[in-house]
């Protein structure tokens, strides 16, 4: 098993795909993948002017926004118009569809999952006060707004701070979080397709 812990300010920063912006990588699977070969990748991006989304084919998306007062979400064909303006609130959209963003202020940063939906599927769930993330192999936790306690049955526990987080592989893991008022805790659950029921 795998269990890795994060501070988003530590997190290197690259170009994003297409030129259009900044990300910060938390992980790619498997490790070493690049933007065409990953099974899955988690990462927050800083989007500081309209333009187009990446593509990416056969990739499932879920983004999140974090932090700023959002972005219009909209395709050419019409089949997406989505407003991306409550804080933490998750929005699917498949890789390949073409987006254009435009923004309602300045840089806004939103987390990003995205899973190769022949292998993966996954779940992007906000928490709060005392609750259950639902079990799986792989996934990640972080913390907004405020502290959270994050525990497994198996008595091990982290103490994350806002903008901390933990990310593992290979282990069926069963979290219960207990979040600070005002905190947020994104759980992300990731399970491979053909394996969902645990």
């Amino acid at each position: 098993m795998a269990l890795h812990c994060f501070d988003r300010a530590s997190l290197p920063s690259t170009p994003w795909k297409n030129g259009g912006g900044i990300t910060r990588e938390i992980v790619c699977m498997p490790e070493g993948a690049d933007l065409e070969h990953f099974d899955w990748r988690i990462s927050i991006a800083e989007v500081a002017s309209d333009g187009p989304f990446s593509s990416f084919q056969g990739i499932d998306r879920v983004i999140t926004l974090l932090e700023g007062a959002g972005m219009r979400l909209s395709s050419n064909d019409g089949n997406a118009n989505h407003l991306l303006v409550k804080l933490l609130e998750p929005w699917a959209f498949p890789g390949e569809m073409s987006i254009h963003s435009t923004l309602f202020g300045n840089v806004c940063h939103d987390f990003n999952v995205m899973v190769r939906r022949q292998r993966y599927r996954t779940t992007v769930t906000p928490l709060r006060g005392l609750q259950a993330l639902e079990p799986s192999f792989a996934g990640l936790l972080l913390a907004c707004g405020g502290s959270v306690q994050a525990e497994l049955g198996d008595g091990r526990s982290f103490s994350l701070d806002q903008d901390q987080g933990v990310w593992w592989t290979d282990e069926l893991l069963h979290w219960q979080i207990k979040a600070s008022p005002g905190a947020t805790l994104l759980g992300v659950a990731l399970h491979k397709v053909g394996h969902e029921q645990i």
